[in-house]
């Protein structure tokens, strides 16, 4: 592998810990975040019990979907894209920005019709990663056809 494919492959695979730490997070959460809180206007104390179960295993849906896909991507990395497969190259940046921009969507969501303060921050950074991912993928295919 050379350089800039070295550079693509140390952001998609930041990228991708940024996914699972998330993952972790919601999966073994016991209650929700402190912008959720904020959110619904109520301590985790204050919500109905039927709630506190859906709202608990959606949050675990939402960190075993992430752990799934950040496994997916760790597993195209160190197989197919490090061998120099073409389809990894488009399947692995996908993969981050399909999670990227659902993860984007929510957030902003409830940014914009909430007074929490959701981390949109780290899903901006994860998708910055996979963007320069690509961009980098792509420049160092490109001067390897020249």
């Amino acid at each position: 592998m050379n350089t800039k494919m070295k550079i693509a492959f140390a952001c998609y695979f930041s990228a991708g810990l940024l996914l699972a730490a998330f993952g972790v997070v919601y999966l073994f959460r016991a209650e929700f975040m402190p912008y959720h809180s904020v959110a619904v206007g109520m301590p985790w104390a204050d919500v109905p019990p039927n709630f506190k179960i859906l709202i608990v295993a959606l949050m675990r849906a939402v960190g075993g979907a992430n752990i799934a896909l950040a496994t997916a991507m760790f597993i195209l990395l160190i197989v197919p894209f490090r061998a120099g497969a073409r389809w990894a190259l488009w399947t692995v940046p996908l993969l981050g920005l399909l999670q990227c921009a659902g993860g984007l969507y929510a957030m902003s969501h409830v940014a914009l019709n909430t007074t929490a303060n959701p981390p949109v921050w780290a899903v901006a950074i994860g998708m910055l990663l996979t963007v320069i991912g690509f961009l980098v993928s792509l420049s160092a295919r490109n001067s390897e056809k020249v």
